[in-house]
């Protein structure tokens, strides 16, 4: 049987760890980030917090709150019926709902949370698209206000506390990976 999971967490949580791991083991990632960095190129605009931010609010206000899972259902339903998939940063409620109602118990989320200042430590450090601690926390209050973040990461099936080594959180995500698989 195939899985379909989607890692969910806060910008620097370390959901990149997760997807992948999976992707190296044989998943199809698909990254909801990626929506809006297309559209960013599209636009001839500049890879920015601020862009990133002005792009978010702008798909889903022409899309709604749903916006990324809308735009990407077909992707992701192509890929589900035949590879094991694994959703890289869904962000909002109403994409969580347009997802379990396209797949219903198949999906299952999986929250990657640490402590504030260990993720605001880890991403001033990364090399893809670090931020300094005024953009994550605006970047941070503005996805809980308006894109309403928290409610999928609450909601999880679920959780890697990642405030550890690597090697702890590649055993949570085995265990997490075995108890899908009903091993």
């Amino acid at each position: 049987m195939k899985n379909l999971i989607a890692v969910v967490g806060m910008s620097g949580s370390g959901k990149s760890i997760a997807t992948d791991y999976l992707e190296k083991k044989g998943y199809t990632k698909i990254y909801f980030g990626g929506v809006v960095l297309d559209e960013l190129k599209k636009a001839n605009m500049e890879i920015t917090p601020d862009n990133e931010k002005y792009m978010r609010e702008k798909l889903r206000k022409d899309y709604g709150m749903a916006a990324m899972a809308v735009v990407l259902l077909p992707k992701i339903k192509e890929s589900y019926a035949t590879n094991d998939t694994v959703l890289d940063g869904l962000y909002s409620w109403d994409e969580f709902l347009v997802l379990k109602e396209a797949f219903g118990d198949e999906l299952k989320m999986v929250a990657v949370v640490n402590d504030k200042k260990i993720r605001y430590e880890r991403v001033g450090k990364r090399e893809i698209r670090p931020f300094n601690k005024e953009d994550i926390v605006k970047r941070d209050v503005s996805e809980i206000e308006n894109l309403a973040k928290g409610g999928p990461i609450a909601y999880a099936d679920y959780f890697i506390f990642n405030n550890g080594t690597l090697d702890d959180y590649i055993e949570r995500l085995e265990e997490i990976l075995n108890d899908i698989r009903g091993e």
